[in-house]
């Protein structure tokens, strides 16, 4: 019977040494071990972080499903906790992408989010700030009145059974802002750069998640369905995009009972017209916002000039629907999503969630 390598100094070199002198030998464990040494305080002297993250980044580990769930585990093991009220009546689920695809493209996962919630959808969506985009689904949020309480380290903070929810990562992950500063050093991305969707503390039992390299698309459909998601779309545009293409061809590995299958859909399967990513580019939050405002608050009379984002968002916030069930196929997902922008119910999904943020932040001031 094997004992639980200590967590120390001596313990982390020796796994440093193994990763970089005899790779193939580097396991999924080891790197849990490795991770927790990391992520105690002043165990890991700062240049061999460093040389750890290269290490990991050379070998390409974030293409291997077995490191990627050992290193969401820790994280999550990590994570302060989400009390998800209906948790367990509710099928919830996220849309969300690794980023890094450096198209800029306007804040369809958010949008698409809140309109497949307005159409029935319990979406408990993971996200942070601007990373590599001019705006991210915090930024977008924020610029339209919302407000994210942060949780208790001690008491986890109810989340209100509301059709759409957003959590800010950096608030339920401590542990991710203490490498922080070596990722911003390095010259290349780490593999925490992509473990963001495996790391929902709301445990969605359905995902669309999107990648922006197409080698990490099986693995990370691999990753879903060993941490218990039980429906997913892993997609990739043929651009390198990690959302469903409105240009063109989108690479699709779709996890459904037990089993991965890999497929191409394109706008067409919607029953939607294809539209150049130029037309779909994104602006600031406070631009994105504005964009967002129009699509949502037009009714049936979306100007001309959004057709492209409104399909863009249509495409997305359809695959949702067919992960949550709402829909029985992409076309009638694309139906009902259409419905949610047109009827008002996707806008109001937005206000359910900004007031109930609001009303969470006077609670907790009151009670201070």
């Amino acid at each position: 019977m094997s004992s639980t390598p200590a967590i120390s100094q001596e313990t982390f070199k020796a796994l440093l040494g193994k990763l970089v002198k005899t790779p193939e030998y580097f396991t999924a464990e080891d790197l849990k071990t490795a991770l927790e040494c990391i992520f105690t305080p002043d165990v890991v002297p700062p240049v061999q972080i460093g040389s750890f993250l290269t290490a990991l980044h050379i070998e390409r580990v974030e293409r291997r499903p077995d490191f990627l769930a050992a290193a969401a585990s820790v994280l999550r093991a990590r994570a302060l906790k989400a009390a998800v009220e209906g948790v367990d009546e509710d099928f919830v689920v996220d849309i969300v992408g690794t980023g890094g695809d450096g198209h800029n493209t306007f804040n369809v996962s958010t949008t698409a989010a809140i309109v497949a919630a307005g159409a029935g959808a319990r979406v408990v969506k993971h996200g942070s700030r601007a990373s590599t985009s001019s705006s991210g689904s915090a930024d977008l949020l924020q610029s339209l009145g919302c407000y994210f309480t942060p949780p208790s380290v001690e008491t986890p903070l109810p989340i209100a059974r509301v059709p759409f929810t957003f959590i800010l990562a950096p608030q339920y992950h401590p542990t991710l802002a203490m490498i922080a500063p070596f990722r911003k050093a390095l010259p290349h991305r780490t593999m925490f750069n992509v473990l963001g969707p495996l790391i929902n503390p709301a445990r969605p039992r359905g995902m669309v998640l999107g990648v922006a390299e197409r080698e990490l698309g099986a693995p990370f459909a691999q990753s879903l369905k060993d941490g218990g998601v039980q429906r997913a779309f892993v997609v990739c545009g043929a651009e390198g995009l990690d959302e469903i293409s409105c240009a063109g061809d989108t690479h699709v590995w779709e996890l459904r009972d037990g089993t991965v299958t890999e497929r191409v859909l394109h706008p067409r399967d919607f029953g939607l017209a294809a539209h150049p990513l130029t037309a779909v580019a994104g602006g600031t939050p406070a631009e994105n916002a504005e964009t967002f405002k129009v699509l949502l608050q037009s009714g049936a009379s979306v100007p001309e000039r959004l057709t492209p984002v409104l399909d863009f968002v249509l495409l997305n916030a359809a695959a949702l629907l067919v992960v949550a069930g709402i829909a029985q196929d992409l076309k009638e997902g694309v139906d009902k999503a259409r419905q949610s922008v047109t009827s008002g119910k996707a806008w109001n999904a937005l206000e359910q969630f900004r007031d109930a943020g609001l009303a969470a932040a006077a609670k907790v001031q009151v009670e201070v």
